[in-house]
């Protein structure tokens, strides 16, 4: 009976001691579902994998809440890709070193075809909804979040940077600032009659199968120029009887050039408190992203435009440490 008082005893105590604190960022791989995302006809997943990295000290500070930075990224990568490019729970705690505490979340925009382009469509579904509203609410019911405008960044790096363009455009009221690193897809894009007829060929086996060059014109497809009706990849495929290419399909493509939107969407862009255009001098997407530099510009769309030694991808870990970090520190509300 003794042996079995004093093993309680030890017990309660070892309960009731504080628990050992968050010295280190904490990064965790957690899935939630996005009701935007069911019933694409890719079958891409409802239940979608999130990277979440949390402060030091987060859970000794229970009714503390942090701002969030969103991070979207590119294409032909997965999230877990990115981390090990950039190690982000390296980055967070480096920020926290500095005075700036944040949550990092990461979602997985991946498809069957590589990549859903952050934008809605019946083909891929509805990435641009999962991320800018299901997950945004999903993040702030989950963890301890400053739940306001002034309390989310929102950055991406090549397809990510699209993403961010896109996304802070759709939903202004939702993100502070953009940082955009080295954004794709911002120039028209059309589609030759060859190109569409190899799409149009292309069986799933070919997909999965094919190259980047090979594949992602058909994303862009499937993201932008959708038809339920046009198995197995449900693109829009169609051609004139004289062999060229639907000029519908090509407007659709148009129709989705961030160097489009800006025209129709400056109040959008000029509500927010900060944007940043981020990109390497031998970056092969250099000349579109001064494209759009030149557009806010022109419409007095107060931004910063960095160019930096480096090409599209060796500096991107680099540059989350020593610019989009402290960009989000600088603008979103601090941690209270």
């Amino acid at each position: 009976m003794k042996f079995l008082l004093t093993a309680l005893a030890a017990g309660l105590a070892l309960a009731a001691a504080p628990a050992a604190a968050q010295d280190m960022a904490r990064l965790s791989w957690q899935t939630m579902h996005s009701k935007a995302m069911e019933g694409n006809l890719e079958g891409n997943s409802a239940d979608r994998t999130v990277l979440v990295v949390t402060p030091p000290g987060y859970d000794e500070h229970p009714n503390k809440r942090y701002p969030v930075v969103y991070f979207l990224h590119g294409y032909w990568a997965t999230p877990q890709m990115y981390e090990d490019m950039a190690k982000f729970e390296e980055a967070v705690q480096g920020a926290a070193a500095d005075g700036s505490e944040v949550i990092l979340v990461m979602p997985d925009g991946y498809s069957k075809l590589k990549g859903g382009f952050y934008s809605n469509s019946p083909t891929v579904g509805n990435y641009q909804d999962f991320v800018g509203k299901d997950l945004v609410a999903w993040v702030d019911k989950t963890y301890r979040t400053i739940p306001t405008r002034a309390g989310r960044g929102l950055s991406g790096h090549s397809m990510g940077g699209y993403g961010t363009l896109r996304l802070g455009m759709t939903y202004p009221e939702t993100f502070d600032s953009l940082f955009v690193m080295s954004a794709c897809c911002l120039a028209p894009m059309t589609v030759t009659p060859e190109a569409l007829q190899k799409a149009a060929a292309m069986t799933d086996e070919d997909a999965a199968k094919a190259d980047f060059g090979g594949l992602a014109g058909v994303s862009t497809l499937a993201a932008w120029a959708p038809d339920p009706h046009n198995p197995p990849l449900y693109i829009d495929t169609s051609m004139t009887d004289d062999g060229k290419v639907d000029p519908l399909v090509n407007a659709e493509l148009t129709a989705n050039a961030m160097l489009a939107w800006v025209p129709s969407h400056i109040p959008a862009l000029k509500s927010f408190d900060a944007i940043a255009l981020d990109i390497g001098t031998k970056d092969f997407l250099l000349a579109q992203n001064q494209q759009l530099h030149d557009q806010l510009t022109h419409f007095g769309v107060e931004h910063s435009w960095t160019n930096y030694d480096g090409d599209h991808g060796n500096r991107i870990a680099a540059r989350i440490r020593s610019e989009l970090l402290p960009f989000f520190a600088k603008h979103l509300e601090k941690a209270h």
